[in-house]
């Protein structure tokens, strides 16, 4: 890396950094256990090799991430589909894709593994540094083309962190170096409702001229809906929202990679991810007329319509709603089987957390989680 450059901290590698970094990987106890699962018909060093033989990052992408992503798709998805890349061929230079955030990984995962199928550049991914507390996966990570995200700092830090995030998204986009996937909030939506983050939007705006509608304009910011008809990690979810409703919820050393994990290996039934249409200078315009706050509130609620509306809904989530209202309102969407069905895997997942949880409590929350959806497409 350059020493000079004020990116370094929060910047993806590059290729000199990502060979030297994937070396180090290799050498990961756990290297050869991942390698029986992605690479299943080769040696267990097989991929151990593959890391100390990596020279640049889009080797790294093609012969290995997006061969365990394949898997993922492969072992844990029923149909895995898409819709609106035209979208993304019409746009002239990069963009900033704002995608509601339902798995830490995954969902980011899976737009990469769409832009390479197709042909298309992958994007750079911002995360948090929560993820990179371990050094190992730190060098994985930001070998991958991964942002770092600060967090857990102080007001002044914060701010001064934010500013400089503004910057490099800024420059990468509209410098052409690499368009940008960032989540629409931070952390993931863990009630089933995608809104966002107010403050995200200021973030974007610190690094601008002060031409407001310029200043969006030139991002390209195009929102995406990932929709899993089988919620990642529902059952922490529900678990985490329901202790946090009589005290402060603190997370475990590794529950974060524990996450990761349970969200790569659980079952996801359907998978679909919408590409929304980029935010239009008549919305910028508008927004730009309000005081302060309410042009972000005005952009802010535009990106929640897209990418609302551009959520799919699976029978899950239609059954959960006629459970949570005691009604049928949507009983033409599924059959009485695959209700008695939804209702048996809502009771096994309520099996999956300690017991000494308020179990009426618990079941309610993870039937919002499916429902809420729902609600939200009634209320647009």
């Amino acid at each position: 890396m350059d020493p000079n450059n004020e990116f370094n901290d929060i910047a993806p590698f590059g290729d000199e950094d990502a060979s030297a970094g994937l070396s180090k990987v290799a050498n990961h106890p756990a290297v050869p256990w991942v390698s029986k699962y992605i690479f299943p018909n080769q040696p267990e060093t097989y991929l151990r090799d593959i890391l100390r033989s990596i020279k640049t990052v889009d080797q790294f992408q093609s012969v290995v991430m997006s061969k365990a992503v394949e898997w993922v798709i492969n072992t844990t998805v029923k149909e895995f589909s898409f819709d609106g890349l035209e979208t993304l061929k019409s746009i002239d230079g990069c963009y900033l894709a704002m995608s509601n955030h339902r798995d830490i990984i995954l969902d980011p995962a899976f737009t990469q593994i769409i832009l390479y199928r197709n042909g298309l550049p992958m994007t750079q991914i911002a995360v948090g540094d929560n993820l990179l507390k371990d050094p190992t996966v730190e060098l994985l990570i930001r070998s991958n083309r991964m942002i770092k995200v600060i967090r857990g700092i102080s007001a002044r830090e914060l701010y001064l962190s934010s500013q400089l995030l503004s910057k490099y998204i800024r420059e990468t986009v509209t410098g052409g170096t690499s368009s940008v996937w960032i989540a629409q909030k931070e952390g993931r939506t863990k009630n089933g409702l995608d809104i966002t983050e107010q403050g995200l939007l200021k973030m974007f705006n610190m690094s601008g001229s002060g031409d407001f509608v310029k200043d969006f304009r030139e991002l390209n910011i195009v929102p995406m809906s990932i929709s899993y008809e089988y919620e990642p990690c529902d059952i922490l979810k529900a678990r985490e929202i329901l202790i946090s409703r009589t005290q402060k919820y603190v997370k475990t050393e590794h529950e974060d990679l524990q996450s990761i994990m349970v969200g790569i290996k659980q079952y996801k039934g359907n998978v679909h991810l919408h590409i929304g249409e980029p935010l239009t200078d008549e919305e910028l315009y508008e927004a730009s007329l309000c005081d302060k706050n309410d042009r972000f509130q005005s952009i802010r609620h535009a990106m929640d319509r897209r990418i609302i509306s551009g959520y799919k809904l699976w029978k899950t989530n239609y059954m959960a709603y006629d459970i949570v209202n005691g009604g049928s309102k949507y009983a033409d969407k599924y059959t009485p089987e695959e209700l008695s069905a939804f209702k048996k895997y809502i009771e096994g997942q309520l099996t999956k957390v300690e017991p000494t949880l308020n179990q009426e409590d618990l079941r309610d929350i993870l039937l919002h989680i499916y429902s809420n959806p729902v609600l939200s497409k009634e209320e647009l």
